[in-house]
């Protein structure tokens, strides 16, 4: 208790790090009054009926830090960059040039990486924010509106979105952590005073041990994220020795840190991105009386609208996207060589194939755990639901992973910052 004390007593009194979190939270004001500006033409009781009926989008207004479920101007949140971060690392399995720009030119590599992601968002966001007018509009939430109107509204919510990328950077770089992390995060604990309200006015004794046992599970959810986001498994390194000027260097050994979930909540995305892309685009075109959508849409809806179905279709997603992001993102054969190359081995494994051999087996293994532990998290408000009748999506599922996820990751950096200034 001293130290946390004292860690607190520096971060108030160091000007350095106070400055940054109290920028962290002046960008936050400014996100969540954002939030409250809702675009022109929007029939908020139609909304609320139309959120209440999809799923989809409850989910999804998670990832956009709760500014779709009011249509505000920054409805599409951070979503599409976090898209374009995606398709960009995915780029990098087919674009040599791309990935030696992003793993091996440093941080001058990183920099113009980021900006291509930065590029692409804009016309992502324009075909989203397209893309969910139209859809809104053919269901009665948006009305009245002409087409340059229709256009305007447009044009205000893909600034919206990039004004939030902005921002985020911002934080990023004058701030403390992750700023779209955070924006996100910011998001998801917004929800949690109007759910505990509405908890609290439909509070029935008899459901006492229904509510303790969700404040049960809650509680296990939160240890079992954190132990798995910190889980890692350890492979032993060992330097060679080599002589040089009569002096002996390496014979050391070290560890190579192997996380158990190596792809985060990225396959999650992935999932969610997939199952809600063909309704969308279904919807819309079904809005302009194509010949035949109407009624593959109305199928495609009924099944999704079948939990079991959906949750099955979710949780198969999730699993396969982790051990194929994990591919993109992990190459053993590249590991291998810069062990090789350091003059480092595992021992009692051969340098070259035989280490990448092992090191693929090994990462495969660990995704296994990884991924089902994902996919679990992903469906697990869904089978609370299924079994008790209560809606859990703040218990738990995507929402609760990530806010852990950037508590902890929050926290390690103003630790870091904190014993920086100790020393």
């Amino acid at each position: 208790m001293d130290i946390f004390l004292q860690k607190i007593k520096i971060i108030v009194s160091e000007k350095a790090i106070r400055d940054r979190v109290l920028f962290v939270l002046g960008a936050l004001i400014i996100f969540r009054a954002l939030t409250a500006v809702p675009i022109p033409g929007v029939d908020l009781a139609v909304l609320e009926q139309f959120f209440q009926n999809n799923q989809f989008l409850g989910l999804l207004n998670i990832f956009s830090g709760g500014g779709l479920s009011n249509l505000s101007i920054v409805m599409l949140g951070v979503g599409p960059f976090i898209t374009a971060s995606i398709i960009m690392q995915l780029m990098t399995v087919m674009s040599p040039k791309l990935k030696t720009m992003y793993s091996e030119e440093g941080e001058t590599g990183r920099a113009k990486f980021t900006q291509y992601s930065r590029l692409l968002t804009l016309p992502l966001a324009i075909l989203q924010a397209f893309g969910f007018l139209s859809l809104l509009k053919s269901q009665g939430v948006i009305g009245g509106l002409t087409t340059f109107e229709f256009i305007i509204n447009i044009v205000i919510v893909v600034a919206g979105s990039m004004l939030l990328v902005w921002l985020g950077e911002l934080v990023t770089e004058y701030g403390i952590g992750n700023g779209v992390s955070i924006i996100i995060f910011a998001g998801i604990v917004s929800t949690l005073p109007s759910a505990v309200s509405q908890l609290l006015y439909s509070f029935d004794p008899s459901q006492i041990p229904l509510f303790a046992g969700f404040a049960a599970s809650t509680l296990a959810i939160v240890y079992a994220v954190v132990v798995m986001t910190q889980a890692e498994r350890q492979v032993p390194i060992t330097h060679a020795k080599q002589v040089r000027g009569g002096k002996t260097y390496g014979g050391t050994t070290s560890y190579l840190p192997l996380r158990l979930n190596q792809a985060g909540v990225i396959p999650i995305i992935f999932a969610l991105s997939i199952i809600l892309f063909p309704q969308m685009i279904l919807n819309i075109l079904a809005s302009f009386n194509v010949a035949g959508v109407a009624v593959l849409s109305e199928k495609v809806l009924v099944f999704f609208q079948n939990q079991q179905a959906y949750a099955l279709v979710y949780f198969a997603l999730v699993v396969v996207f982790t051990f194929f992001y994990t591919a993109v993102t992990f190459d053993p054969d590249a590991m291998s060589k810069n062990l090789q190359r350091s003059g480092a081995f595992i021992p009692g494994i051969r340098p070259g194939s035989h280490t990448s051999e092992y090191l693929a087996k090994l990462i495969t293994r660990l995704t296994l755990s990884g991924a089902l532990f994902l996919g679990v998290i992903a469906v697990l408000p869904m089978i609370m639901q299924m079994l008790t009748g209560v809606s859990t999506l703040s218990i738990g599922g995507t929402a609760l992973l990530i806010a852990v996820s950037v508590v902890i990751d929050l926290v390690r950096r103003v630790d870091s910052q904190v014993s920086l200034r100790q020393y």
